[in-house]
């Protein structure tokens, strides 16, 4: 993990810390669990670091974190949302009939697919260089369009 990530991490925490600290000890976290090993590093990081308690993180999924969020404003909500997505439009709409207005989102890194093979099994060739790029691609090329 590079220090500029868990820089970057640290003052998005460090942000939520300055508005969060008054209503109650510490910052708390909540969403995706493929995000959680790194949201927990960040946390233990940042509390070691800094003059703010350790942050609370909990899993639950990108979808429930940011229902957690969306909850409203306040020490009985959470402060940030861990989420493997963007924000959806629902969403924002559901933050702002509840009072969060302030959203502000921080991509720190994308997912990953790793395909893996038997080291004694056959030859890993169940994917052609066509299957990768419209497995990659943004739009799917169909008989030249």
């Amino acid at each position: 993990m590079t220090t500029v990530k868990l820089t970057a991490s640290a003052l998005a925490i460090a942000a939520v810390s300055a508005s969060a600290a008054y209503a109650r000890d510490n910052v708390q976290v909540a969403g995706s669990s493929t995000v959680l090993p790194y949201a927990s590093i960040v946390a233990e990081a940042f509390g070691e670091n800094f003059d703010f308690p350790t942050p609370v993180v909990e899993s639950g999924g990108s979808s429930a974190g940011l229902k957690r969020f969306c909850e409203g404003v306040g020490e009985n909500t959470i402060d940030i949302a861990n989420a493997s997505r963007a924000i959806r439009e629902k969403e924002v709409a559901a933050c702002a009939e509840n009072g969060v207005t302030d959203i502000i989102e921080v991509k720190i890194g994308y997912d990953g697919i790793v395909f893996a093979s038997q080291i004694n099994g056959p030859a890993f060739s169940a994917f052609t260089p066509t299957d990768w790029f419209n497995a990659l691609s943004p739009k799917v090329v169909v008989d030249g369009a």
